[in-house]
């Protein structure tokens, strides 16, 4: 795991991370990490299946049309020709 030091980190910003850590009950170092990983992580991040889910749901597709795209060909796939 990596490590981080912060240089000339004023006063005033360590007493309030001190003082938010006693809040939610864990130490300074682990209250900057959660503050740095909710920073970096992407908020509301959607899976593909989601995004798929809601484009279907917008284009208003039938059951019968949902039926159609999720049937799949029994057949063996056949090898790729790169000739």
């Amino acid at each position: 795991m990596a490590v981080l030091t912060v240089r000339n980190l004023p006063d005033e910003v360590h007493r309030a991370l001190r003082l938010r850590a006693a809040q939610h009950g864990r130490s300074t170092e682990a209250e900057v990490r959660a503050l740095l990983e909710e920073a970096v992580k992407p908020q509301g991040r959607l899976k593909l299946g989601s995004l798929l889910a809601d484009v279907g749901r917008k284009a208003k597709l039938t059951d019968e049309e949902v039926a159609l795209i999720n049937q799949r060909d029994p057949s063996l796939p056949r090898p790729v020709n790169f000739e």
